[in-house]
């Protein structure tokens, strides 16, 4: 392996105070109680990548803009990203609001990436191979020669892997509530924190 991509949000980022603050804002507008929607979430998160906003949605609400300034690396971010640095070539590829790289930077890990390609200055979001596509072709990279590290079957394995790319499943957050019903789910690895990642490299 030459390159090692990841997802951002739930893999290196930990979104639970964002997540947080758009469930109160939720059931403030919808005048419920946060038990009742969050087994909403829960659910939806099974198939889709955004259980929030799809709940939210299913009540009438239209939730704000993310607030980035809720988000920050989960433990050990720093610590793996270092360890992988000089070995393996880095890159993300991730559906991110604008500014993703000085985000990076602001967070101190910005250093450890050649290749960031988020989906509002791509044009197109993952699940959406092209995506992917961009990332290697930045990368002249082989998608034989590259892992994809992300937290959704959905957004990051899935199309990974039918790109050819080797893969593993970060199972943070609301990826907990997927599961592999099918070969074509199934990630080469899978581990329960981001911290794991050290381990298999």
């Amino acid at each position: 392996m030459k390159w090692i991509f990841f997802d951002l949000g739930a893999t290196l980022v930990d979104e639970r105070e964002v997540y947080k603050s758009r469930c109160g804002y939720a059931c403030d507008k919808a005048g419920i109680g946060l038990d009742e929607f969050m087994d909403r979430v829960y659910e939806k998160a099974k198939t889709s990548p955004t259980p929030i906003r799809d709940s939210a949605k299913d009540y009438g609400v239209v939730l704000p803009e993310w607030d980035n300034s809720l988000e920050k690396l989960y433990d050990g971010v720093y610590d793996v990203l270092e360890s992988l640095h000089g070995r393996y070539r880095l890159g993300i590829i991730a559906n991110q609001t604008l500014g993703t790289k000085t985000r990076l930077d602001a967070w101190g890990i910005g250093h450890f990436f050649d290749v960031v390609v988020a989906s509002a200055e791509a044009g197109c979001a993952k699940p959406d191979i092209r995506i992917f596509e961009m990332a290697l072709n930045k990368a002249d990279c082989e998608a034989s020669d590259a892992f994809m590290v992300g937290d959704r079957l959905d957004n990051d394995i899935i199309p990974a892997k039918k790109l050819g790319m080797k893969t593993v499943w970060v199972r943070q957050a609301y990826a907990v509530y997927q599961s592999i019903d099918d070969e074509n789910k199934r990630p080469d690895h899978t581990i329960d924190s981001i911290s794991e990642l050290k381990d298999l490299f």
